[in-house]
């Protein structure tokens, strides 16, 4: 595996990709959290996703396990899957390259297991998904590099009664800042006044087969 693509990008930006070996040794200490479906991942320096692709890899294996026999139980918590990985890289190559190997991932694996019977619809909600997760910007700053230098904004994607999701961002800073000590998740509710989670948008529900609807805000 080639862990840099020039020597001017090591320079300029100290790009260096962590190889397969390593990421598997490093995901290993957190073993039951990739194992959990729905616990959430963020990679502040996320390059072309080569932790995401991999934690990805060892949820879907969860999913397959446990869901198989049911197309859309398989979709629902797939999409649960896909949710939960978070990723900013300072590159604009990168996240384009990681939005895109997260979701080829997903699509390989879900055409193998239902074939001519894949949704359209489960394939957008997962794009929708990675649009927002896979963020183009500066962790450090925890702002945008597109121009405008706005706060990095993540969407939390919560299931409610099944089928349904709830959508609330929130910026990176803010979340950030009031993450308690040991917590296991990046959206936490664990006891913080409601002020400080406060999200700076939230959404309509929306089943998790509709997702594109949210991009048409």
């Amino acid at each position: 595996m080639q862990l840099i693509k020039s020597k001017q990008r090591v320079a300029d930006h100290g790009e260096v990709f962590t190889s397969e070996k390593e990421v598997n040794a490093m995901l290993d200490l957190v073993k039951n959290e990739t194992d959990r479906i729905d616990s959430r991942f963020l990679e502040p320096a996320c390059g072309n996703g080569n932790f995401l692709i991999e934690v990805l890899r060892r949820k879907l294996d969860v999913v397959e396990s446990r869901y198989k026999k049911s197309q859309l139980e398989y979709e629902r918590y797939a999409v649960i899957a896909v949710s939960s990985l978070y990723g900013v890289d300072i590159l604009k190559d990168n996240v384009i390259h990681c939005r895109e190997r997260l979701y080829d991932y997903f699509n390989e694996r879900y055409t193998h297991l239902f074939k001519s019977d894949c949704k359209e619809d489960c394939r957008k909600s997962v794009k929708i998904i990675l649009e927002r997760n896979i963020l183009w910007g500066d962790a450090l700053t925890m702002k945008s590099v597109c121009g405008k230098e706005d706060p990095i904004v993540f969407s939390e994607w919560s299931a409610v009664n099944g089928s349904m999701i709830k959508r609330r961002d929130y910026s990176l800073a803010n979340l950030l800042a009031y993450q308690p000590m040991g917590a296991d998740t990046l959206f936490s509710d664990l006891n913080e006044p409601a002020i400080l989670q406060k999200p700076i948008r939230e959404f309509p529900l929306m089943h998790f087969l509709r997702l594109d609807e949210y991009a048409k805000d």
